[in-house]
């Protein structure tokens, strides 16, 4: 029967050794020798150069054994309103949750724990963010992603911080971080650059009954993100419906021949029956104006044999008009021949040139006098 067992332990080994399944020691590196005749004994080896002390009853032995802990295991917990930065050798390595209790090995390492108080302050530090911020979300700790919100808010927009869903403040472009435990934040991004928005295919019948498919198009912008953020929940949704029921008020009070005559006056009275409306709800419209007016197959027709017909009484007019003044040129004329001889046998000549520019040979009959005189004449008696 032995009386000593012999242990071995590591240089980054530390075991503690129970008796009778009680905590006796902890055994350093080293060979060590245990008697085998004091009781059944259990020995329970660490890799000390993992830091933790990672024993489920960790809280329980550093409790009732501390005279036998202390000297080789530091402990650190954490409230329910506070969180810890764990570093190792000067270097921030975990977050620790509130209510964490931690136990590491001594003389490993340089291990601190740096305690924040999150029951009033919930922001995080600007010089502390650098830190915690991307780097640790991506890989530098496993409890980053959920300690942190982290908001990056972009040029040209706001955030709007809520917290246990109560609005508490706006927030400028940069970068921004906020503890979420025992709380729920959240921040929502608004656009305050200029936004498009389109209504189209909107059947609406005008005044005097006539179906018609409207496009309408316009422009947007948030002046005001609290107002927006309190007093809707979409609020694109909000302009959108607005637009197309202002379209539908202003389209129905106007005839069709009223509406294809003057366009600009729909989209007057849209804009004027809308901008009061968005303005009240922190949003600015900078235009609206109608794109399409389509008309059905068969009044697209009728309009089209109306134009027609107009176009074709406006040519008649234009050639009576003429006409008319034809007849009266044509009547100054003949009184002015009439009254005045030499007037007349100018008129004969002229008429004289165009005929004969038109012959190509001609006979005579009585010399050139008869040719001037019997060949062109615009009078009996002449």
């Amino acid at each position: 029967m032995m009386l000593w067992n012999t242990v071995d332990i590591a240089d980054n080994e530390r075991a503690l050794l129970y008796r009778r399944n009680r905590l006796d020691r902890v055994l350093e590196p080293g060979r060590h020798r245990i008697n085998a005749l004091a009781g059944k004994t259990r020995l329970e080896k660490y890799d000390a150069t993992n830091i933790v002390f990672d024993h489920a009853k960790a809280k329980f032995l550093l409790n009732t054994q501390a005279e036998k802990l202390n000297g080789f295991i530091d402990r650190f917990e954490l409230t329910d309103m506070q969180v810890g930065l764990f570093y190792r050798d000067g270097h921030l390595v975990d977050i620790l949750a509130p209510g964490t209790f931690l136990a590491v090995w001594k003389g490993i390492e340089d291990v601190r724990i740096d305690v924040i108080d999150i029951s009033e302050k919930f922001a995080i530090d600007s010089k502390l963010l650098k830190l915690l911020g991307r780097g640790l979300a991506i890989g530098k700790s496993r409890n980053a992603s959920n300690a942190i919100n982290y908001v990056e808010v972009p040029d040209e927009h706001v955030g709007l911080l809520t917290v246990n869903g109560k609005f508490q403040e706006l927030l400028q472009p940069g970068s921004y971080g906020y503890w979420r435990y025992n709380r729920s934040v959240a921040v929502k991004l608004l656009d305050l650059r200029l936004q498009a928005i389109e209504v189209s295919g909107q059947e609406i019948l005008t005044k005097d009954r006539v179906s018609l498919r409207v496009n309408l198009s316009g422009s947007y912008r948030v002046i005001d993100p609290k107002i927006v953020a309190l007093k809707l929940n979409d609020f694109a949704n909000f302009v959108y419906r607005e637009l197309q029921l202002h379209l539908r008020e202003a389209v129905g009070t106007q005839t069709l021949d009223n509406l294809l005559e003057d366009k600009d006056s729909l989209n007057v009275a849209i804009a004027d029956g809308i901008r009061s409306k968005l303005t009240e709800y922190g949003i600015e419209l900078a235009s609206v104006g109608v794109k399409d007016i389509i008309l059905p197959g068969d009044m697209k027709e009728i309009l089209n044999q109306v134009v027609e017909a107009q176009k074709e009484s406006e040519a008649n007019l234009i050639k009576r008009r003429e006409e008319t003044q034809a007849m009266r040129s044509l009547h100054n004329t003949a009184k002015l021949m009439e009254n005045n001889p030499m007037l007349l046998r100018l008129k004969e000549l002229e008429a004289l040139e165009r005929v004969t520019g038109r012959i190509d040979k001609i006979s005579v009959y009585g010399g050139l006098d008869s040719v001037l005189n019997d060949m062109v004449k615009l009078s009996p008696n002449s």
